[in-house]
Parts: C-alpha cells; structure tokens; sequence
C-alpha cells in the first residue's frame, strides 16, 4: 500500500501566489501595452475573461503534461489522480478551470462542504488531488552538503 501525503492549504496558497505573479507578468507583457479593455463595462468583464482564460490554459498545460506548474515545483507538490497517478489534459482542465474562474467559491465550497479533505470542489469534480512531493537525488548519486552553508 502506498502512502500518499496531501499538500496543506499553505503550501498550495504559496504555490498559487508564485503561479499568479509569474503569468500576471507575461500577460500584462502581452495586452497592456495595446490598453485593451480599459475603462469600461465591457472592458472589466472582457479583461477578466481574457486573464482568467490566460491562466486557465498555463495550469492546463503544465498540470496535463507535467503534473505541476511553475509554484507547485517551488513547493514541491503536484496535482495527480486520486490513488497518486498522473493526470492527463482533460482532468487538469477541469481541476484548473475552479482555479481560473471561480477560487473564492471554489475554494469555500471545499472548505465548508468538505471539510478535512483538502480537496477544491473542482478537485472532487475533476478526481484531481494536490500532494507533496519530494526533490529527490537522481539514482546512483548523492548529494553532500558541506559545513557553513
């Protein structure tokens, strides 16, 4: 039987902020330089889409394909199946899609309806959980940290 940690609240706060400053930085690189949708209505609500859908297909990608994003791998944790095994697009679109759109809501449904569990409602829905994981030596080599460090 195989013992699979979940990742705290924290841990998973800490690797959302990284995630958050990392793509805020290249989207704002990419559209605000052309002030699209500002000041207006439409402008408010089409900037959010534009964002949100910015950061929906960066957690998409990089949770399909790698398992976690940019803050994840700071923090040593990652997004995987229920029984710890690697999830493929469609279940990191998912998962990604509460992130993206809906946190605050995502995040409190979690907390209140499934308390304990450390799981998002777009985790259940997704069958996705958040676990740690280790930065392991590679096989066959060891490490030695010297004195004074």
């Amino acid at each position: 039987m195989e013992t699979v940690h979940l990742a705290r609240w924290s841990t998973r706060f800490w690797a959302w902020l990284i995630d958050f400053i990392i793509v805020s930085l290249v989207l704002n690189v990419f559209f605000n330089p052309f002030r699209m949708f500002e000041n207006s209505f439409v402008g408010g609500a089409g900037d959010f889409l534009l964002r949100s859908s910015g950061f929906l297909l960066y957690w998409t990608v990089m949770e399909g394909f790698l398992g976690q994003s940019v803050g994840k791998k700071v923090m040593n944790i990652r997004v995987t199946g229920r029984s710890g095994e690697k999830i493929g697009l469609q279940a990191a679109f998912f998962e990604s899609f509460g992130k993206a759109f809906l946190l605050p809501v995502d995040c409190l449904i979690g907390w209140l309806g499934m308390p304990g569990t450390r799981l998002r409602l777009f985790n259940r829905l997704s069958d996705t959980i958040v676990v740690t994981s280790e930065y392991r030596e590679p096989e066959g080599i060891t490490y030695v940290h010297e004195e004074g460090d």
